[in-house]
């Protein structure tokens, strides 16, 4: 299970047996949601958003939030996501301190 960022609390991360769309688990104050980036033509389109099974979603405001955090930072969630599931490489988690 790949971390791939920490922001203010927020852990942005795979697990390690994905599949497509390409997509990011996000959980704050105990709580999960997952983000598909929806690409079309090599740009982000759409961001849907999606519960977790078993697990309290992300208040609103925390949604907000991650979907922000993934706009800025989604070529960045892309490579990372080729690296480690088509390449095979180890990803680095990236602990950003800076607010959006």
């Amino acid at each position: 299970m790949p971390k791939i960022f920490e922001y203010f609390g927020f852990i942005f991360f795979f697990y390690s047996n994905e599949h497509e769309p390409i997509h990011v688990h996000v959980t704050h104050g105990g709580c999960q949601s997952i983000f598909e980036l929806i690409m079309l033509n090599g740009e982000l389109v759409e961001i849907k958003v999606r519960e977790k099974d078993g697990e309290e979603p992300l208040s609103g405001k925390d949604k907000k939030t991650a979907e922000a955090f993934i706009c800025k930072y989604q070529k960045n969630i892309i490579s990372k996501w080729v690296r480690f599931f088509v390449m095979k490489q180890v990803v680095r988690s990236t602990n950003i301190r800076k607010k959006l």
